[in-house]
């Protein structure tokens, strides 16, 4: 009997994936259905304050390090060259900082102390995460709001510990860390979107 990998058959494989599909699809339309009037009144308070000359923070860890990074990218260097620039810092990459800051003070502290250095009044603190209950966001959130800046929570399940803890607090209704994930790419790159077209960018994407 084989039993390798190739003998599984083609129709289990596909009904596999186009299930893992709808799930995620279904996941998006549901979440994005609930918290569409709210990222549009996200979009335009983001565009105000970067025209103001605020800048965007952007927090995670794991897999929603590299949502944070992403976001950073999208931001800092936009994939049309009619798309202006806007400054958008991810706190995640410094690995020399990051562990000095682990071995010294706690890894909870990571973000809550190069926020209390770096960000101004008026700025943005977005965090991601599947769960919603990593401390070092707690504890990022809550020295964001001290200084004065705007927070956004990205997370899943029912929140987590950030729930309710951003002035704009987007949920991802699923227990799937692939379905949160995925639906948090189409978030970020949504906003994205629409802060441009609220900064009377022409809608091309």
């Amino acid at each position: 009997m084989n039993t390798t990998p190739d003998a599984v058959g083609f129709s289990t494989c596909r009904e596999a994936i186009m299930r893992k599909v709808h799930e995620s699809a279904d996941t998006a339309i549901k979440f994005f259905d609930q918290y569409a009037e709210q990222l549009d009144r996200l979009a335009a308070h983001m565009a105000s304050a970067f025209s103001a000359g605020h800048r965007l923070f952007t927090l995670g860890n794991g897999g929603s390090a590299c949502d944070a990074e992403h976001i950073s990218v999208e931001f800092m260097h936009p994939i049309f060259e009619k798309r202006k620039p806007l400054p958008c810092i991810p706190l995640t990459t410094q690995s020399a900082l990051l562990s000095a800051l682990s071995n010294d003070l706690d890894f909870s502290a990571v973000f809550a102390a190069q926020l209390s250095q770096l960000a101004g009044r008026g700025d943005m603190a977005l965090a991601v995460s599947t769960s919603g209950m990593s401390s070092n966001l707690v504890k990022g959130l809550q020295e964001a709001r001290k200084i004065g800046l705007t927070t956004i929570a990205f997370s899943g399940k029912d929140g987590g510990r950030l729930s309710g803890m951003a002035d704009w607090d987007f949920i991802v209704p699923s227990y799937s860390i692939h379905r949160i994930q995925e639906s948090h790419t189409i978030l970020l790159h949504v906003l994205w979107d629409l802060v441009h077209i609220k900064l009377g960018e022409e809608d091309i994407v």
